[in-house]
């Protein structure tokens, strides 16, 4: 009897999930004030025009509740259309968004500023060409909230103003990952404001964020000189490959970033730059630059002079910045040091800054310093054909040849063995298009 007693209890507490195949908005709307820890609404496959959704539920993190798309190929977001969801443990799935636009941002991890999204995820996900007929500034993707994910999303197409996935900071550091995702061509912009992704923005740029952004592919990201533009504290940037992007990696704002593991091929691109950094205690290690175009402010590295007294959205001096183990390979301007635009009063040089056991090859000039300030040169290799003049000491000349591909890595035996990138035992390698991004696509 103890028992019986004791299943019938059980039975009553659990939740049985449901799922609601819904056709029209009408309906999705009903099956969303409805949705039970565990549920799942099904988007009809077809075309889904003109419509705002909106789920503000909650589920839990072992029976979230579940918005999908019957067939991710088939079930079509378009026309004047948005998404938004908040609240917490919401899993948005294999919905196509083509062509849809609104005239605020179009899918959004919250409801309004009250109602945000924790512990969310948009995956499997497609954004393409969805461009306002005015040309609004809209970005496509604004996360806010705490622990959220996109991942195995493909986003390319961007032509009107905005960025393309923007991450808002509270008083709280938001954990949010965003990984697996192929972002494919965006065309210059030709003003400020195009960047693919950005951590942050100005005004919270002193707090800390705690973003990790890893195994995404970046292809002909060319909106403007910041693909990722990092404007917060204590975000990681790891294993992304960059392939014909005319742009930076650019640690913009914020201090204490991490950027690791990652691949940066320029195929000789116009503009096609590495990592360019601003602030305090970044770290910029084990990286593979190879084929860059650009110079300055677009080098495979560049390292900004600082403002006195600069303002949030100025330029803080460069201090205490560790790069390690990366390798510039045929790069046009391996590592520039100085003031980037003549048109600013940057006159604070680095400090502090140690630059070890890197390699460089290549044909052309491997380092053009402005104002040096206090570096650090230590252990590092060049190629004789890349040498500055005069040299600088810790940045030792050494013949050696590179072997394999797409990475160009010292074979065994070179006297250049230990320098530069080496990739991990079982580690990924740079990434192919087609290895990120939904299965889908």
């Amino acid at each position: 009897m103890k028992i019986v007693l004791l299943a019938l209890a059980l039975s009553a507490t659990m939740v049985i999930a449901a799922d609601h195949l819904v056709v029209t908005a009408e309906e999705f709307n009903v099956a969303v004030a409805k949705a039970q820890p565990g549920d799942t609404i099904t988007l009809r496959a077809g075309e889904w025009k003109d419509v705002d959704l909106l789920v503000t539920a909650n589920g839990t993190a072992e029976q979230p509740i579940t918005v999908r798309a019957e067939h991710p190929v088939e079930t079509i977001v378009t026309g004047e259309s948005r998404l938004r969801f908040a609240g917490d443990h919401l899993i948005v799935s294999g919905l196509f968004f083509k062509g849809a636009w609104h005239k605020e941002d179009l899918i959004v991890f919250r409801r309004d500023s009250k109602t945000l999204a924790n512990d969310c995820r948009l995956t499997d996900c497609a954004v393409v060409d969805c461009n306002s007929p005015e040309n609004n500034e809209t970005r496509w993707i604004g996360i806010y909230g705490q622990r959220n994910r996109v991942d195995h999303c493909w986003i390319q197409g961007k032509t009107s103003k905005g960025t393309t996935l923007v991450i808002w900071l509270n008083e709280n550091p938001t954990d949010h990952r965003i990984d697996h995702n192929y972002f494919g061509p965006r065309p210059e912009l030709k003003q400020n404001g195009g960047e693919t992704i950005r951590v942050g923005d100005s005004k919270t740029s002193m707090q800390l964020c705690r973003t990790i952004v890893e195994a995404n592919c970046f292809e002909q990201c060319d909106g403007e000189a910041e693909i990722i533009s990092n404007k917060s504290c204590g975000n990681i940037y790891r294993g992304n490959t960059f392939r014909r992007c005319s742009g930076t990696l650019t640690l913009r704002h914020g201090n204490d970033c991490i950027v690791e593991g990652n691949f940066f091929f320029g195929e000789k691109a116009r503009g096609s730059g590495g990592v360019r950094i601003i602030g305090e205690r970044h770290r910029v290690i084990g990286n593979y630059f190879q084929d860059l175009a650009g110079d300055r402010a677009r080098a495979g590295l560049c390292l900004v002079n600082g403002l006195k007294d600069s303002p949030l959205n100025g330029y803080f001096q460069v201090r205490g910045a560790e790069i390690t183990g990366n390798t510039w390979v045929n790069c046009k301007q391996t590592v520039f040091i100085g003031q980037t635009d003549e048109d600013t009063d940057n006159s604070l040089p680095t400090q502090g800054v140690v630059i070890s056991r890197n390699l460089i090859a290549g044909k052309t000039a491997a380092v053009t310093i402005g104002l040096a300030g206090d570096v650090t040169w230590k252990d590092n290799i060049v190629h004789p054909a890349v040498q500055p003049e005069p040299a600088i000491p810790g940045l030792n000349a050494v013949d050696f040849v590179l072997e394999g591909q797409p990475l160009q890595l010292p074979p065994v035996g070179s006297t250049a063995v230990g320098y530069g990138f080496a990739l991990p035992d079982g580690a990924q390698g740079p990434l192919l298009p087609t290895e990120t991004g939904p299965d889908w696509r």
